[in-house]
């Protein structure tokens, strides 16, 4: 992985990808006790950062592989990102998601015309079943962050941070599950904007890459499952990405789920953007962790807004 692979990713997305806003408020700014900048990744094609690595993975394949068709696991925000790049490459698309997902989330992949194949989070291996359908239908496997086409396009929205901010300075906090945005976003910020770091924000519990960049090696989560945040919820670590994060990164910042949900109402009362809980990890961090934070800037980045009716009323009644 280097900067020239984010760099022709940024080409290839160009007139294909959103080149997302970056919002403030100065009640946010009041909450945080410093000047804070989100990235509104949630304003993205199917609402989430990951329509990037599924554009840049998609259009690196030969058309013989686009033909054949490819191959996704997510809990949704992944697989909405390769369906809808499969669909204007005019390639199959199957997805293979957790039968716990958010119902819109499952919703949407199908209606952008992939094929999901719900399984089991707490009982079966996506890996498992993704590796069986590949072979079986010859079909070329996009992974969600453990993938260098991937991290590549999900860096794209560093270049844009970098050239947008306004600013030399910053803790650029990232939700973080795998590591491909973090991992991309610090890979494009080293090179554009050096005076950024990046910190990945992740759910109370679901901590794995804290943990890691502490101990420096791979720890793992004891369950994929068990929290709101499902958008990040993995394991541990990428083998990719793992070794990005321990050059470029600072240490982790844990947040609570009420802290997400209370992030989540902020977002739509101050800046009118609709974000899911693991997609405001980072803004909980910005907002609640100000004592773990340097500086006088924090960019936060909102990674999706993919969320259910009923989880995005619990976020709005936190502002009573």
């Amino acid at each position: 992985m280097n900067i020239e692979m984010i760099r022709a990713a940024a080409k290839r997305l160009d007139g294909h990808a959103r080149r997302t806003p970056i919002l403030s408020s100065p009640f946010l700014d009041e909450i945080a006790g410093r000047r804070v900048l989100v990235k509104a990744e949630c304003l993205q094609h199917t609402g989430s950062f990951k329509f990037r690595g599924g554009w840049a993975a998609m259009s690196s394949l030969s058309g013989d592989q686009l033909k054949t068709g490819v191959i996704a696991y997510s809990s949704g925000n992944h697989a909405q990102g390769v369906a809808l790049a499969a669909r204007e490459h005019g390639a199959p698309a199957v997805i293979i998601m957790p039968s716990n997902a958010p119902t819109v989330k499952i919703a949407n992949t199908r209606a952008l015309g992939a094929e999901v194949v719900l399984y089991d989070r707490g009982r079966e291996s996506r890996e498992k079943i993704g590796d069986g359908l590949s072979r079986e239908r010859g079909l070329t496997l996009i992974k969600p962050y453990d993938e260098p086409e991937v991290i590549a396009g999900q860096g794209t929205c560093g270049l844009e941070i970098a050239a947008d901010a306004g600013v030399e300075e910053a803790e650029v906090l990232v939700c973080c599950g795998g590591g491909g945005l973090t991992g991309g976003i610090a890979l494009a910020l080293a090179a554009e904007a050096p005076k950024m770091r990046v910190r990945p924000c992740e759910p109370e519990g679901f901590d794995d890459v804290t943990r890691s960049l502490a101990t420096g090696q791979h720890e793992q989560n004891v369950s994929e499952t068990g929290s709101i945040c499902d958008a990040i919820l993995t394991q541990s670590p990428g083998e990719i990405t793992f070794p990005i994060l321990k050059k470029h990164c600072g240490s982790g910042i844990v947040v609570t789920e009420d802290e997400c949900l209370r992030a989540m109402g902020l977002a739509f009362e101050r800046l009118r953007i609709v974000v899911e809980p693991g997609g405001a990890a980072a803004l909980a961090g910005a907002l609640f962790h100000g004592s773990e934070i340097e500086g006088d800037t924090v960019i936060a980045v909102a990674t999706g807004g993919n969320v259910d009716r009923a989880i995005f009323s619990r976020a709005l009644e936190t502002l009573a």
